[in-house]
């Protein structure tokens, strides 16, 4: 009897302008399961302080980190992919100690490219500065 590989919860991760939002999604149909977008778990006050070009600290990502944390727990098992920079390596392992299951998708891009594709960014609360 062949059994299945339990599916896992992939991270998204890369600077802004990576194509985290664009291969997320792709990936998640592919894999036949959910995508969440990152951004959608900051609190109202990091998008606020990020909209007026202020850099999140430390402390301002906990609670973001923190409920994406929560969602990849709850999919264990079920599998998922999730958009999040995760950036620093305590912030993959504070991802690591709530879904000690989750894998990560690194994706990175040449600096002209990325600098091309944020200058033509719309909609995004996260001005290019930062």
């Amino acid at each position: 009897m062949q059994h299945s590989p339990t599916p896992h919860v992939l991270v998204v991760m890369g600077v802004a302008g990576t194509g985290k939002t664009t291969i997320g999604p792709l990936l998640a149909a592919r894999l036949g399961v959910p995508y969440a977008e990152g951004d959608d778990f900051h609190p109202q006050a990091n998008i606020a302080k990020m909209s007026a070009g202020t850099p999140l600290t430390d402390d301002d990502r906990a609670p973001w980190l923190d409920a994406i944390g929560r969602w990849a727990h709850d999919r264990a098992g079920l599998g998922g992919v999730v958009s999040c920079s995760a950036l620093k390596r305590g912030y993959r392992d504070r991802l690591r100690a709530a879904a000690p299951g989750v894998a990560f998708v690194h994706l990175t891009g040449d600096r002209r490219l990325i600098e091309d594709r944020m200058s033509h960014r719309q909609g995004h609360f996260m001005p290019t500065a930062l």
